[in-house]
């Protein structure tokens, strides 16, 4: 009768697996929620420009500093995923958040005459940053424990997806509230969204099951393929940093578009609102597709490696013909504003198409015991270009112009083809997929 008790103890820690879906629904409503802050405040650049009396400059430094608090936190945030789970750490960056967004609506936002200085606004946007990095590498790793290889691509790409939703929806609200209601109703329904998928991470989000002992708890699907890697730190693997490198100078044409493509459109088109809302909503909505359209055919295909590679290419080329139709155009050429638009569509889309593939790339790479750690090294990459491109546009529009802006970012794209690893042999995939099956 001892014995039926301790089994019967030990049922609740022992979920079905369709409870994965549950967890991946957690994963994709935190990336959502902290995408429509770092994606989707941009897209008010020209309502921050003007409320908050800034030039080109002032505008790329604050928008930099939301890449940069991410890209600074990403590592030890990752570090922390791996030691304490996802769980804790996922709670903690989600309500956090929520109370840094909290606190630049009620102290930061321009109000009669007072408006806040570019220093208050850039570290408010800063600490935004800085405690919602932990949701990407927490989300991330909760995600590879609960699926095994081979839907991992799929479910990842899901995740990823979670991003241009999230920067989707804030193209289409923000912008909307913060120009009729101001920037307090932006911040505020930011701040909701993370607290509110926070009370859904307390509900679902759980290891997988639990190992006895030390009192850590370790994912049971944790495939030998994971567990193996588990004893050499991703930050000493060559493979996990080149992937990490490549995504990272492949992000400087998707954040190009994401920071400065408002502002692109109204100053060199004299797009309006609405026009400028629909274009980066598509963007952010294509994208979204594309992700969980690769992620799916990755896994039936194998060719992670390939597939990033493939897009580095189409991004460069796509970005030297924006660069080259914005030069024979030239500035106010209201009647190309329906052809640059799509060419913006077409280049975002291709820019932000691998994200989930690099990032399934680098959790295989290092184990799902490590995935939090190379997780946030790719996503430190990442948001140091998210920190770098806003404070280099304004200086490439000093020096040049558009065209200039975009012909760098084509360069960009293109770097990230070396860098990027080759096609890893089949043996070592069909192993992989083979120890995770046991």
């Amino acid at each position: 009768m001892g014995n039926d008790s301790i089994a019967a103890a030990r049922v609740p820690t022992v979920r079905a697996a369709s409870h994965r879906w549950k967890v991946l629904g957690i994963g994709f409503a935190a990336n959502a929620s902290f995408s429509a802050a770092f994606s989707g405040i941009p897209t008010t650049a020209v309502f921050l420009r003007s409320g908050y009396h800034l030039g080109n400059e002032g505008l790329g430094l604050v928008l930099g500093m939301l890449g940069l608090g991410i890209a600074v936190s990403e590592l030890p945030w990752g570090l922390l995923t791996d030691r304490w789970g996802d769980r804790r750490v996922l709670l903690l960056g989600l309500l956090s958040t929520a109370a840094a967004l909290a606190g630049l609506a009620l102290f930061v936002v321009p109000s009669g005459g007072h408006v806040p200085g570019v220093a208050t606004l850039a570290l408010g946007l800063l600490l935004v940053g800085l405690l919602g990095g932990s949701v990407n590498g927490s989300s991330g790793r909760a995600v590879m424990a609960w699926f095994r290889e081979g839907e991992r691509g799929l479910a990842m790409s899901i995740r990823q997806t979670a991003v241009p939703a999230g920067g989707g929806l804030g193209a289409l609200i923000l912008p909307a509230l913060a120009s009729r209601f101001g920037f307090a109703s932006a911040y505020t329904v930011l701040a909701l969204a993370c607290a509110i998928t926070a009370v859904f991470a307390w509900c679902w989000l759980h290891e997988p099951s639990h190992v006895e002992g030390s009192g850590a708890s370790t994912p049971r699907n944790a495939s030998a393929a994971g567990a193996m890697p588990a004893k050499v730190s991703p930050l000493r693997d060559v493979g996990i940093w080149r992937v990490a490198l490549g995504a990272g100078a492949l992000c400087v044409p998707q954040i190009a578009i994401v920071t400065f493509g408002t502002v692109f459109l109204h100053d060199f088109n004299r797009a309006g609102v609405l026009a400028i809302s629909v274009t980066m909503a598509a963007v952010q909505t294509g994208a979204a597709i594309a992700r969980v359209w690769s992620g799916a055919w990755t896994d039936r295909r194998g060719n992670r490696r390939a597939y990033m590679r493939a897009c580095s290419v189409l991004t460069a080329v796509l970005f030297a013909s924006l660069a080259l139709m914005t030069g024979l155009a030239g500035m106010h050429h209201t009647a190309m504003t329906a052809v640059v638009a799509l060419m913006i569509v077409l280049g975002g889309i291709s820019a932000s198409a691998w994200h989930g593939v690099a990032f399934t790339e680098l959790a295989t790479l290092a184990g799902t015991s490590r995935a939090g750690t190379a997780l946030a090294m790719g996503n430190t990459c990442v948001f140091l270009t998210l920190f770098l491109t806003p404070l280099a546009i304004p200086l490439l529009l000093s020096v040049g112009s558009w065209p200039m802006v975009w012909a760098v970012a084509s360069v960009c794209a293109l770097i990230a083809l070396p860098v990027f690893p080759r096609t890893a042999r089949v043996s070592k995939l069909t192993a992989a997929r083979a120890c995770d099956a046991t």
